[in-house]
């Protein structure tokens, strides 16, 4: 008998901008291409929140980072969230909530991502980004880190 394997409701999320430009990197949905958001991803077995973080940023824009790299920061911060209906189906019948774990990436530069899970990407300021994203804790975690006088 196959078993269905439901995503686990623990993510990453993790913004990347760049230094230079002070630009966020924004990514088309290939599922829903009126959703665009940060770097997301599901923490998988064993893995650390870190790990989850710099697997993600290479499985979505193929960029490649250091596990000691001082440019990805945790914000040590988690947020729950209820999970778009139409994106349920990923996860148990029972599961409604995620819990995403943001970090922040700091690039020098803006790239061009190899995208392999997205449609499109853009690189925004940070107040483009917020307004173009479905994503409420996308939002937060921008208008937090990026949008702050406070510099990171």
């Amino acid at each position: 008998m196959t078993r269905l394997k439901y995503k686990n409701n623990q993510s990453v999320l993790v913004v990347i901008y760049a230094e230079n430009t002070h630009r966020v990197l924004m990514l088309q949905r290939e599922d829903d291409p009126t959703f665009w958001q940060s770097v997301t991803g599901t923490i998988e077995i064993d893995e650390t929140l870190r790990e989850t973080a710099i697997r993600e940023v290479w499985e979505e824009v193929g960029l490649k980072i250091a596990e000691d790299a001082v440019t990805l920061w945790d914000c040590n911060e988690v947020v729950e969230f209820e999970i778009f209906p139409h994106f349920r189906y990923k996860y148990a019948p029972h599961i409604t909530h995620c819990h995403e774990h943001w970090f922040l990436l700091a690039v020098e530069d803006e790239f061009k991502p190899i995208l392999s899970e997205h449609l499109a990407y853009q690189w925004v300021s940070p107040e483009q980004a917020v307004q173009m994203t479905k994503s409420p804790n996308n939002a937060a975690a921008i208008k937090k880190y990026l949008m702050s006088s406070a510099p990171l």
